[in-house]
């Protein structure tokens, strides 16, 4: 069954560590995809997202143009993350999605945990899910190394990044049932 992102309740984040001390966190506001939810067998559900990283938004103007340029995402060069499902291993209410992450034309196969928040029915009649996904990954994994080092000791970017992804999404109409019903 096809469901649609809705983007205005839906959020990719990050975070890193900055100075060794703080995290810096941030945001793509774009994104799409698909996500195909099998509810009788949740291990063959499918995503395919994709992420426009000029959409990236980490508060500072100038992080954002820094983050944007061949130092680290080469955005003129490779416009999109993309992360695509290989498969899902279903844990009660939660999940470990596998899939390709694609930076930088660099693909590594990463596990999300997912929880299922539930489903509901909006005021409009559609049927909405929710589900929260996170993972770490080492940005030097997928070529992002620039960094300075700092006169007290250690770097100013750390090399993990959390990834924290909320999703409601919205079920579409089956348009098979809806054909045969007609």
């Amino acid at each position: 069954m096809a469901w649609q992102i809705d983007n205005g309740h839906s959020h990719i984040q990050f975070s890193v560590r900055h100075m060794m001390l703080s995290k810096t966190r941030g945001e793509f506001q774009t994104f799409s995809g698909s996500v195909n939810i099998d509810e009788t067998n949740p291990a063959a559900t499918t995503v395919d997202i994709q992420i426009d990283v000029a959409s990236i938004n980490t508060r500072d103007a100038q992080r954002d143009a820094h983050l944007k340029s061949p130092d680290f995402f080469n955005v003129d060069a490779y416009p999109y993350l993309t992360f695509k499902s290989k498969r899902v291993e279903v844990k009660g209410e939660r999940a470990n999605l596998i899939g390709d992450l694609t930076i930088r034309d660099i693909t590594k196969e990463v596990t999300l945990d997912v929880e299922y928040v539930g489903q509901s029915k909006s005021p409009w009649g559609t049927t909405v899910a929710g589900f929260n996904a996170e993972t770490k990954i080492n940005r030097k994994d997928w070529g992002l190394t620039w960094n300075v080092g700092l006169e007290t000791g250690g770097v100013l970017v750390g090399e993990e990044v959390t990834i924290s992804i909320e999703l409601e999404l919205v079920k579409q109409p089956d348009v098979q049932a809806e054909a045969v019903a007609a």
